[in-house]
C-alpha cells in the first residue's frame, strides 16, 4: 500500500494534556505557533477528526509563515461537519471522508458547502484506505493535529511515521482532560507503538521533542 508520510504534530502540557477539562487547547507559545504553521507550509495535506472541528472550529491554514495552505482533509464519518465550519471557507481544498452508511442529502449539503467526498469503511472510516486515496491525489506528506481519538486510531494501525510534541512548561491535570493520544489503548506496554526519539531542542519556553517510529517499513511504499 502506498501512503503520504505521516507527520503527528502536537503541543500537550507537562503532564501530557492537549485540553483542559474545559476545553481549552491553547497550549502553544508563540514561538512554537510560527513552528506548526512552517510546518504545514511544507506539507501536502493536514488532517484533523470532526471532534476538532466541532470543538476549536480551525483555519487549518498558514498564517504566521510564509507558504500555501495545505489541503485540509477532516475525518468525519458520519458527516458532521456544519455547513459554517472555517475549514469550509474556501481558504484552501477541503476533503471531508465519511463513512459509506451516509445518505446522499448529507453528501450533497458537504459538497454544496465546496467539500471533496472520499467514502471509505462502514461503521468507521477505514484510515488505511483513506491513506491510500489520498496518495493517488498526489498527497505525499501529511501532517496529522488530532484530536487525541484520531492519534490513537492512526498510531494503533502503525499509521504515524513521526511525531512532533511541543511540551509546554505548565501543569493542567484533570482526569477528564484530553490527552495526547486516546482511544482505547494498549493492554500492555510491550504492546505499545514504539518510537525513537531523533532530536530535540528548546522552542520559545516550550521543549521540542522529535521521535521517529521504530520497526521495519519494507512491507509498505510511504511517500
Amino acid at each position: 500500500m502506498a501512503r503520504p508520510y505521516v507527520i503527528l504534530n502536537a503541543a500537550m502540557t507537562l503532564d501530557g494534556k492537549i485540553a483542559t477539562r474545559e476545553g481549552d487547547s491553547q497550549i502553544s507559545c508563540k514561538e512554537d505557533l510560527k513552528r506548526t504553521h512552517e510546518l504545514r507550509a511544507e506539507v501536502d495535506a493536514i488532517m484533523v477528526g470532526v471532534g476538532t472541528v466541532l470543538i476549536d472550529n480551525p483555519s487549518l491554514t498558514v498564517r504566521r509563515a510564509r507558504g500555501e495552505n495545505p489541503i485540509r482533509v477532516i475525518v468525519d464519518g458520519f458527516a458532521k461537519t456544519p455547513t459554517n465550519a472555517r475549514v469550509l471557507d474556501g481558504s484552501a481544498p477541503t476533503i471531508i471522508a465519511l463513512t459509506e452508511k451516509v445518505d446522499n442529502r448529507e453528501k450533497e449539503r458537504l459538497r454544496s458547502a465546496g467539500a471533496q467526498l472520499i467514502s471509505v469503511g462502514e461503521d468507521e472510516v477505514d484510515l488505511p484506505q483513506l491513506l491510500e486515496r489520498l496518495h493517488e491525489r498526489g498527497i505525499k506528506r501529511l501532517l496529522l493535529e488530532g484530536g487525541s481519538t484520531l492519534n490513537w486510531s492512526m498510531i494503533s494501525q502503525g499509521l504515524v511515521d513521526e511525531i512532533r510534541v511541543a511540551v509546554a512548561p505548565v501543569v493542567v491535570g484533570g482526569e477528564n482532560s484530553k490527552t495526547l493520544v486516546g482511544g482505547l489503548g494498549f493492554k500492555k506496554i510491550a504492546e505499545g507503538a514504539k518510537f525513537e526519539l531523533t532530536d530535540f531542542k528548546r522552542v520559545g519556553e516550550d521543549l521540542l521533542l522529535i521521535y521517529r517510529a521504530r520497526g521495519d517499513k519494507s512491507a509498505q511504499k510511504v511517500g
